[in-house]
């Protein structure tokens, strides 16, 4: 199909570019004949008008010669354009034949170098299955940690490192100060020892046993992911996983969660996970440059057009979301929010869009941010009583006005 798609498309576009081309340049009366038969009619009148006595003979030859240079002009630009009448279709012809070859061999060729034209049609499900066998067998956390390049630093002060020196006996005295190894597992990060924090932060989590917080989890695991130079192994994502099952709002575990998920096959839910952070911010946290640096090449590997996606639910899609799940429906629902939210953060939009957020956040049960956007639109639209007029029954109906 696709195939036949691509030749239809060129046939197309060489019969818009060809039909011009190739029409006769001399079909139907040329101007340049014309004006001759004007000129040979006009010198007969002049014989005419001379023999019946209506010219003198001094007008009368006065007539022919203007008339006579006239003729010569004339037979002049016939001859040009006869020899343009045979010419013009040969010259077009090449042309068309060399916008055939770009359009054709170029096509081909682009297809060739960015495509894959050996591979075959593969169904969602099949690829899901790949995606899930991919996922099972990628390397362990030891094994990625031996591959990862040293993390090169700028120059530290000497006092530092001899601080963490110090740091680093009095937790090898006492291996289960909990807070020592918290301390531990900081500094040897911000030194670059990733593999260090993460030894002592998984002592951490060890001590802790069931008292462990999602925060000690996502820490535990965003070591493992630095550790790595950036994968995401089977064991960061455990310990991604179990904080989120002790927080799910965690942004730290939810950004590497959706890290590992883009890296293994689902870009799907990797972006409604990154576009909810997006929206949530706050600017300046730590996830949000480098979201900002992959969400459009992550919503082009999910299918997604960022300039048209991202947008807020609509009451159709709420009324939709009522035969989905529970947990089906919040997540549909933040995907779209976060999305629409971004948008107007910095494209702006219009008082209907404006009101949906707010109505959408209110169906979230999160008045605050629905609050935020309210005063926020209170602000835009000040000078546009028709905008507030619509905006202000929405927060009234939400208690937020």
């Amino acid at each position: 199909m696709i195939w036949a798609i691509a030749i239809l498309m060129i046939a197309v576009s060489l019969w818009a570019v060809g039909r011009p081309l190739l029409r006769s340049a001399g079909t139907g009366p040329r101007a340049a004949e014309q004006d001759l038969q004007v000129y040979k009619d006009q010198l007969t009148e002049v014989e005419r008008d001379l023999a019946r006595g209506v010219l003198a003979p001094d007008e009368a030859d006065s007539a022919r010669i203007e008339v006579s240079r006239r003729i010569l002009a004339a037979d002049k630009r016939v001859e040009a354009q006869t020899a343009a009448k045979g010419a013009a279709p040969a010259v077009n012809r090449t042309v068309l034949a060399l916008v055939a070859l770009v359009l054709a061999g170029g096509s081909l060729g682009l297809y060739a170098l960015l495509g894959n034209p050996g591979m075959p049609d593969r169904p969602l499900q099949e690829r899901l299955a790949e995606a899930q066998q991919r996922r099972a067998e990628r390397m362990d956390q030891a094994s990625a940690e031996a591959l990862a390049k040293p993390v090169e630093l700028g120059e530290v002060p000497q006092d530092y490192i001899e601080l963490v020196t110090q740091l680093r006996q009095a937790v090898a005295d006492r291996p289960n100060d909990i807070q020592g190894q918290r301390l531990l597992a900081l500094h040897e990060s911000r030194l670059g020892n990733y593999v260090a924090a993460r030894i002592a932060q998984g002592q951490v989590v060890n001590l802790l046993g069931d008292a462990a917080t999602g925060g000690d989890y996502a820490a535990l695991g965003e070591y493992m992911v630095f550790a790595t130079g950036g994968y995401v192994s089977p064991e960061a994502e455990d310990a991604l996983m179990r904080a989120l099952t002790l927080d799910p709002e965690n942004p730290r575990a939810r950004y590497f969660s959706g890290l590992a998920l883009a890296q293994n096959g689902r870009p799907d839910i990797a972006y409604q996970m990154w576009s909810g952070l997006l929206a949530e911010g706050p600017e300046d946290a730590p996830w949000i440059a480098p979201i900002r640096g992959q969400i459009e090449a992550l919503a082009r590997a999910a299918g997604v057009d960022p300039a048209t996606a991202l947008r807020g639910p609509t009451a159709k899609d709420i009324e939709n979301a009522g035969e989905m799940s529970a947990d089906d429906r919040q997540q549909m629902i933040r995907s779209m929010v976060a999305g629409l939210a971004e948008r107007l953060s910095t494209e702006g939009g219009s008082p209907e869009e404006w009101a949906r957020l707010i109505r959408a956040y209110g169906v979230l049960g999160e008045l605050d941010k629905a609050a935020l956007i309210w005063t926020e639109a209170k602000q835009t639209f000040a000078d546009d009583p028709a905008a507030m007029s619509l905006l202000t029954p929405v927060a009234e109906e939400l208690g937020i006005n």
